[in-house]
């Protein structure tokens, strides 16, 4: 979790721009990023693929309000609804956008190309159908919130206890590093969210961000196979919460306007 998933920055500005908050060149220059380029394939009247403007102007046509997200793990189907074929190729991928008003969802397929040191990215996004339904285990921001703040002291306990090396202020020196370079020059959500939203979405990430701080910065002093284990087995439901609160900040967009919010 130590980067924003492409399945967020795609359903926060198509929810921006399908809700009148952004033109179509800043909603897509956001969803790009630092990528080369996106183009979506699959979509119903096109051939092959387009590229996201026309891709979203489409998708608005076919009668899409609302962009959902999934990010869905092993054994963990968070925020998919089916078929499947589409629930398979979302979990291989970790991650995809479900339409809101159509039955469709995009799931990311990303390409490196260029020789070393002059790398580029660029991602085909494959627009199948989907099962309208409820998606999987996705709670409300309340919920989320309330889980998160638990999870946070959760991490820090795991991580102190078993004298891993992301339980300390060196690991919270990272995770400020970190955050103050992913978040120059972007916002944490597009136009248009609840404060309460990017609220959740900011702690997500910070919850994230630890756990993954504490994997990749050494063994600390768990250097057993089984102290190993035993800090993976702690940190995973820490993990799960994260994850199910990302969705929830990122679907909150949809869910208001479904209550009648906006």
């Amino acid at each position: 979790m130590l980067s924003e998933p492409r399945s967020g920055r795609l359903a926060a500005w198509g929810n921006a721009l399908l809700a009148g908050f952004v033109s179509p060149d800043d909603a897509v220059l956001a969803i790009v990023g630092e990528d080369a380029v996106h183009r979506v394939e699959g979509l119903p009247g096109e051939s092959g693929p387009v590229g996201l403007t026309l891709a979203l102007g489409r998708l608005r046509a076919l009668g899409v309000t609302g962009l959902r997200v999934a990010l869905p793990a092993p054994g963990h189907p968070l925020g998919l609804s089916g078929p499947p074929d589409f629930n398979a190729r979302a979990l291989d991928a970790e991650e995809a956008v479900v339409c809101h008003g159509a039955a469709l969802g995009l799931v990311p397929e990303v390409y490196e190309a260029g020789p070393d040191g002059d790398v580029h990215v660029e991602v085909v996004w494959h627009c199948l159908a989907v099962r309208e339904a409820p998606p999987a285990d996705v709670p409300s921001l309340g919920e989320a919130e309330r889980e998160l703040a638990e999870a946070l002291r959760e991490a820090t306990e795991v991580l102190s206890r078993l004298d891993v090396a992301g339980s300390g202020p060196v690991a919270e020196a990272a995770v400020d590093a970190y955050r103050a370079r992913a978040e120059r020059g972007r916002e944490v959500l597009a136009p248009g969210y609840p404060p309460r939203a990017v609220r959740v979405l900011e702690l997500a990430q910070r919850v994230g961000l630890l756990i993954s701080v504490a994997y990749e910065n050494g063994h600390g002093g768990a250097v057993s196979a089984s102290e190993m284990s035993a800090r993976a087995v702690a940190l995973r439901p820490v993990e799960r919460t994260a994850r199910r609160a990302q969705v929830a900040a990122y679907n909150a967009f949809v869910e208001e306007r479904e209550r009648g919010g906006r």
